[in-house]
């Protein structure tokens, strides 16, 4: 008997479809299904709910039913437990999902016959050295788009001090700065003019967004690389990871982020054609 979790967007109601489907191949199947939180009653199975030490306790394989935000957000839930993900697109561009609903039962069957392809992204581990926070201590997570330093909605330009290895390297004026992985090269970096890198690549990109200065290009680093960047001057700004916004950053907050030492692992079914993907999603097949 397997395990599967699910994770459902809420406001699509094919999500909260696709999952009653899902509950019942498996129970057809044998298998055991998990849910976390307020997905269970999203799907009107509260005696599915369970924690989340349980949800990843001999875990198989998480279905992410939704768009690129539930993919996000399921990663986000099991990245430290090498769970594999199966991405089923019920969003609308699903650059991170594989699978159309027409083919879900269909690749449940496959991934459990064993006939798939496990394709490892970087993922950045994020820790957040916040005073003002009411914690005081780092806390840490993980990302596999990007983590945005940002001009609060009203505020002006914000002031980030970049620190690369330990050594000091500028202080950017600017909107915002983001610091992605290459699968995040194609997310917020993209809007904001960073160059696309192939996600099986591991890099770090750091990304001004409307920089005040001369200097306004992409940095592409290497993943063992540590970047801090810290707020400086009296103008406050906010923290997302992977589009979650966890709050206002004050001068002396700062975060720190690096490679994760585990990746993300995205169920696939075939070699992924980075290329093709790209014209697809991005509207080039016509050009």
């Amino acid at each position: 008997m397997g395990a599967i979790a699910l994770s459902v967007h809420h406001a699509r109601p094919g999500a909260t479809d696709l999952a009653k489907q899902v509950i019942a191949w498996a129970d057809a199947h044998g298998h055991e299904v998990r849910i976390v939180g307020s997905d269970a009653d999203v799907v009107g199975r509260p005696d599915l709910r369970v924690g989340l030490e349980a949800l990843r306790d001999g875990l198989d394989v998480a279905v992410s039913l939704g768009g690129d935000g539930t993919m996000l957000r399921t990663v986000d839930l099991l990245s430290d437990a090498g769970v594999p993900v199966l991405g089923v697109n019920v969003g609308h561009l699903g650059y991170l999902t594989v699978v159309e609903p027409v083919e879900m039962e269909q690749a449940l069957d496959r991934f459990f016959a064993g006939d798939h392809l496990i394709d490892e992204r970087m993922l950045l581990a994020v820790t957040v050295d916040a005073p003002s926070w009411i914690e005081g201590e780092p806390r840490t997570f993980r990302a596999l788009n990007e983590i945005v330093i940002e001009k609060t909605p009203i505020g002006h330009t914000v002031r980030l001090a970049v620190t690369i290895d330990g050594q000091f390297f500028t202080t950017y004026a600017a909107d915002g700065l983001i610091v992605a992985t290459p699968t995040g090269s194609t997310a917020y970096a993209f809007s904001a003019r960073g160059p696309i890198v192939e996600p099986g690549l591991r890099a770090i990109a750091l990304t001004p967004v409307s920089p005040h200065m001369l200097f306004d290009r992409t940095m592409v680093l290497k993943p063992t690389t540590t970047v801090r960047l810290d707020v400086i001057g009296p103008r406050p700004a906010t923290l997302s990871v992977d589009g979650r916004n966890l709050g206002p950053l004050v001068e002396g907050d700062g975060v720190v982020c690096t490679a994760a030492a585990q990746p993300a692992r995205l169920v696939t079914f075939e070699r992924r054609d980075f290329h093709r993907i790209l014209k697809s999603k991005f509207g080039l097949n016509d050009r």
